[in-house]
């Protein structure tokens, strides 16, 4: 079936099945491969994009499911003040180890401090408790939230 989507502020049509997952459609037809596969079943954070600014996980989201005019953001497009401070915080912590969840965390990241300007540790572990880590660098993602949250307030 033909789909017009809005991805990262443009129309791109694609003709895929109705169950197709928005992953493979970011990945394999439109050549965005920012985004991972990590787990296919939304347990991972991996895939994680922007539906109307909400982190959800493209694995699990039929395309199919998507709505006329919603708007995908993927890490590629994420900008604005928000993404700018979480992207320097994550370089300025170190936190990439492998890298390969990275582009969910950081999604995650934006959408909370655009969200909760002032997070919580709590609010912290509840937003990022959907995306893991298999190199455990969560320490540093806490650290480098609460800076991008710092460098906000400022």
């Amino acid at each position: 079936m033909k789909y017009t989507l809005n991805v990262n502020g443009a129309d791109r049509q694609v003709d895929v099945d109705d169950d197709t997952p928005l992953l493979w459609v970011l990945r394999d037809e439109l050549q965005l491969t920012g985004t991972k596969y990590g787990c296919g079943i939304a347990m991972c954070g991996a895939c994680t994009v922007h539906l109307d600014g909400q982190p959800t996980r493209s694995c699990s989201t039929p395309v199919a499911s998507l709505t006329p005019g919603q708007k995908v953001t993927t890490i590629e497009a994420v900008d604005g003040r928000v993404a700018e401070a979480v992207q320097a915080a994550w370089v300025a912590h170190d936190v990439p180890q492998c890298g390969y969840c990275q582009s969910g965390q950081v999604m995650s990241a934006v959408a909370l401090l655009r969200d909760t300007p002032k997070p919580s540790d709590d609010d912290i572990d509840a937003a990022m408790s959907g995306n893991l880590c298999r190199c455990a660098t969560y320490v540093r993602i806490r650290a480098a939230i609460k800076s991008a949250a710092a460098k906000l307030e400022a």
